[in-house]
């Protein structure tokens, strides 16, 4: 029987417009993982950004997808239904990378289930997928201001760029992401869990 695929899944918006903005940074670190293990990405039924590799690590070795939504964050549900539809994936092999605002710049927090906490990206994966149980890296952009409209606040500011200061720690917290997805390939998210969400 083949081996089992993982499914990485780096959330975020195509287009110009929307690079290095904080709400691609799922994206950014697909791009990394892609990098590191010399993935090449190629178009998924105009779903998705989709690339195949083997990770060898601890003498483990893992196959895994790649993809990064074309559908838009708010429909990003339909690309990874249709991928995990397509190679056999379930949930408990899903992994999920996020932007998350209810975490400062720099934080990571692994978890599975629970809250969508407001992320379109997410509530579309859920529905799709009818279930919340697959794990997710959340990682930290920081919070916009409260002060006047604080919906249209956080769209300006999910949709902005890092400041300059982030923009120098930006490649060090991307390769801790993809090290977070890694992690719990390799050492289940209980692990991954107890590593980064303390720090």
């Amino acid at each position: 029987m083949a081996a089992e695929f993982w499914l990485i899944v780096g959330l975020g918006n195509k287009g110009v417009r929307y690079e290095g903005t904080r709400h691609n940074m799922g994206f950014m670190v697909a791009n990394e993982l892609a990098a590191r293990w010399q993935v090449k990405f190629s178009n998924f039924k105009g779903l998705a950004e989709l690339g195949q590799g083997t990770m060898n690590l601890q003498g483990q070795t893992h196959k895994f997808l790649l993809a990064k939504p074309l559908t838009y964050m708010n429909n990003s549900g339909q690309a990874v239904e249709s991928i995990a539809k397509y190679y056999h994936v379930k949930p408990d092999h899903i992994i999920v990378i996020h932007d998350d605002m209810d975490l400062e710049f720099g934080r990571i927090k692994l978890k599975s289930g629970g809250s969508a906490g407001g992320h379109n990206g997410i509530k579309s994966i859920d529905a799709c997928l009818h279930t919340p149980d697959y794990a997710r890296v959340r990682m930290g952009t920081g919070h916009s201001s409260r002060a006047g409209d604080a919906h249209s606040n956080s769209i300006d500011f999910v949709l902005g760029k890092f400041n300059a200061a982030q923009r120098k720690e930006l490649p060090d917290f991307l390769a801790d992401g993809a090290d977070a997805a890694e992690t719990i390939m390799f050492n289940g998210l209980q692990k991954a869990q107890d590593k980064y969400n303390a720090r």
